[in-house]
This record gives structure tokens, C-alpha cells and sequence, in this order.
């Protein structure tokens, strides 16, 4: 079994923001192969199904970011998967150009503080992930209230197009295994 966390903040007032693309793009997924989010377990969001034959709880962890860790130990217990075989998150980085996709095996947080909480409450980097870059804020706007501003209207109408790249970089992941994934998307 596969658990696929996509972060994010819950509430209607961060939809649509920089930092839930996470949200976003497990939502697509989700509706990709008909999965409903349909239950609420270890303080995250979950919906349970199959995707390219494989069994897969996906999470939006209802903790606010900055405590995702504590959805995603949660899950991982619940589970009784391995984070280093069996656990994808998605998140947002400020740190590639926007649209780009990154996927990694394992590494550090860097400034990112809900994969912080995860690799705290994990107490390991060895788990992978996939970065959808939403790029640096312009010179002179804050970070913080980039990464909590929704997308201009350029960036918006590629929205779909990124959701479609990482859904098919999930399905591979989990058909053909990580390090094609990587080889096909990290371009």
C-alpha cells in the first residue's frame, strides 16, 4: 500500500494558494480515478482506492502545515507502511521555477516548514517526495505571504496542465517504480 500526502492548509481561505498545490494536485488525482475523500483519520483527510494496481490512501493532512508531521506519523502507524517504500509526498517549492516537477528518494527539508514537521516526526529524510516548483516570490514581497497568495492569472491557466504532469508522475511512480519516474520527470 502506498500512502500519497499531498500538503496543504484546510479551510476555504487557502484554496487556490501557492502552498496547497499540494491539496490541489491530490485532489486531481483523486478525481482522475473516481477516489472520494470520504473519511477523516489521524487528523488528515483520506481517501482510500487503486491507482495503476496498486492500493493507495491519499491524505490531506488537516494539521495546518506547519504540523503535517503529526497526520502523516499518524498514517504511517495506521497504515503499517514503510516511508522509505511506501510514502510520496507532494508539496510546493519555492526553490524551482514554476510548473517544474522534482522528484527525490529521500533529503532534507531545507526551508519548507511542513516537510520540517514530517522529517521531525519521521525522524528520518529517507522518504520520497515530489516538488512542483512555484518559484521565488518577486524582489521585495515576502515569502510568507507569496507562498499564501493565490496564482496570477498566467500562472492559473496552466494550473491544469501541472495537476495532469504530477497525477502521471504518481502513476508511474507507482507502476514502474521511482527511479523511472525521476529519469521521466526530472528534466
Amino acid at each position: 500500500m502506498w500512502l500519497i500526502v499531498g500538503l496543504g492548509n484546510p479551510g476555504s481561505r487557502y484554496t487556490g494558494t501557492r502552498h496547497n498545490i499540494g491539496f490541489a494536485c491530490l485532489e486531481h488525482l483523486a478525481e482522475r480515478h473516481g477516489l472520494k475523500f470520504s473519511r477523516k483519520r489521524n487528523q488528515a483527510q483520506v481517501a482510500e482506492g487503486q491507482i495503476a494496481g496498486e492500493r493507495v490512501a491519499l491524505a490531506q493532512p488537516l494539521t495546518y502545515m506547519n504540523l503535517s508531521g503529526q497526520a502523516v506519523s499518524g498514517l504511517r502507524s495506521w497504515y503499517k507502511i514503510d516511508p522509505a517504500e511506501e510514502l510520496l509526498v507532494i508539496y510546493d517549492d519555492l526553490d524551482l521555477p514554476f510548473g517544474r516537477l522534482r522528484l527525490r528518494q529521500r533529503g532534507s527539508a531545507g526551508t519548507h516548514n511542513g516537510m520540517k514537521s514530517i522529517v521531525g516526526q519521521l525522524g528520518s529524510q529517507v522518504f520520497p517526495r515530489l516538488r512542483v516548483g512555484i518559484e521565488q516570490p518577486p524582489s521585495g514581497r515576502d515569502a510568507v505571504g507569496y507562498v499564501l497568495g493565490r496564482f496570477t492569472a498566467d500562472e492559473a491557466a496552466t494550473l491544469p496542465d501541472i495537476y495532469d504532469r504530477v497525477a502521471d508522475a504518481v502513476e508511474v511512480v507507482l507502476r514502474e517504480g521511482f527511479v523511472v519516474a525521476m529519469n521521466k520527470y526530472n528534466v
